[in-house]
């Protein structure tokens, strides 16, 4: 095995050791803060590597880097203890249940403030200039605009920006911006812009030129379309009220793309084929590990917060599942029979399981 696979493999395990590690902790500790007695904390399935018990619970690591579990007394099954999840109130079983996903977007929150630490500046999503011959400008967008929806999306980053003109063939939107301190919809602006480019094989990079009468090498020049024909400006000076915010917005910038691609899945816009797994994620951890550390954050952001909306999902098996028993209990008064409830979670966990199956094999497929 190389070096480079076995590096990023232990970079895989480490990170999903630690978002598997911050999951369940956030149902340790509301479980812990509503009185209810955890039996068994671990991180990983299968064997246990290392154990120990300190006051009422058994902390374990286990050989399978797969998941992780918190096992509280009473909660798949009748029990006479006090502590017992289900003897707790249907509210606090809730916030027990939710908490994993919700430590789990609050990491990638942390994360997201990390990268912004570490920009030289903070971007926004106001026009600071226009390529020349840009076709935004000639339609009316102006330096100074602070883009604030596109087709009626509303632009938090300009990462949402960019998301957004590359889903577009035609180029065309319906921009509304904040111009002079007004909201003003400018109709439909077409983005588009044509440059010229060279590949530099020496340095591995793309030499671009907006016209080819710039460059006077021997290169053959090529010629490219984008739809990004305009420039945002930057926040110079960091403090930690700009630093919140834009990582706040980043975090929703990545929730919402997370939700979008869910949505896309759903309607048939990808297949199973464009899914990823375990394997494809040690993939994605070798190709960003060669851009630096900030893009490794990055994906370990968009991971993290991809972790929490997935598990919030109305689905057997999955946290969201266990919520949805649980506000129907809220509104019938009288909780789900345990055996019926659990018969939902067994099928679907096998479902799960079979899906991860499918997505690993394809992953092993694009490998070779």
């Amino acid at each position: 095995m190389q070096i480079n696979s076995l590096i990023n493999i232990l970079i895989a395990l480490v990170v999903f050791g630690l978002l598997v590690a911050i999951h369940e902790l956030g149902h340790f500790t509301v479980a812990k803060l509503s009185g209810i007695r955890v039996n068994k904390f671990a991180i990983g399935m299968g064997p246990r590597i290392i154990k120990f018990t300190k006051g009422e619970t058994e902390y374990s690591l286990r050989l399978l880097p797969i998941g992780g579990f918190c096992s509280m007394e009473g909660e798949d099954s009748e029990s006479d203890d006090e502590r017992a999840f289900l003897k707790k109130p249907v509210g606090s079983r809730i916030a027990v249940v939710a908490a994993g996903a919700i430590m789990n977007i609050i990491l990638g929150f942390i994360i997201a403030v990390i990268i912004t630490c570490m920009m030289e500046k903070i971007p926004t999503t106001t026009v600071a200039k226009f390529d020349e011959g840009a076709m935004s400008e000639q339609c009316g967008l102006q330096a100074g605009d602070e883009i604030l929806k596109m087709n009626g999306t509303t632009i938090f980053t300009s990462q949402d920006i960019m998301y957004e003109l590359n889903q577009t063939k035609d180029g065309i939107f319906d921009v509304v911006v904040r111009r002079d301190g007004k909201k003003t919809d400018l109709g439909q602006i077409t983005f588009y812009d044509q440059y010229y480019y060279y590949v530099d094989k020496e340095n591995n990079k793309y030499v671009t030129f907006e016209t080819p009468e710039e460059y006077t090498g021997d290169e053959e020049l090529q010629v490219a379309e984008d739809r990004f024909d305009f420039y945002v400006t930057s926040i110079k000076s960091k403090n930690a009220a700009n630093v919140l915010s834009y990582s706040a917005k980043y975090t929703v910038t990545l929730a919402r793309l997370i939700w979008k691609s869910l949505i896309d899945l759903v309607t048939g816009q990808y297949g199973l084929n464009d899914l990823s797994g375990p394997v494809g994620i040690v993939s994605a951890i070798g190709e960003v590990r060669s851009y630096g550390l900030e893009s490794l954050l990055q994906l370990v952001a968009l991971i993290s917060i991809n972790l929490g909306i997935f598990n919030l999902l109305p689905l057997p098996a999955l946290d969201g599942g266990r919520l949805v028993f649980l506000i129907i209990e809220a509104i019938r008064r009288k909780p789900v029979p345990p055996d019926k409830e659990g018969m939902v979670h067994f099928v679907g966990m096998a479902l799960l399981m079979l899906l991860m199956v499918v997505i690993t094999i394809s992953d092993i497929k694009k490998l070779i």
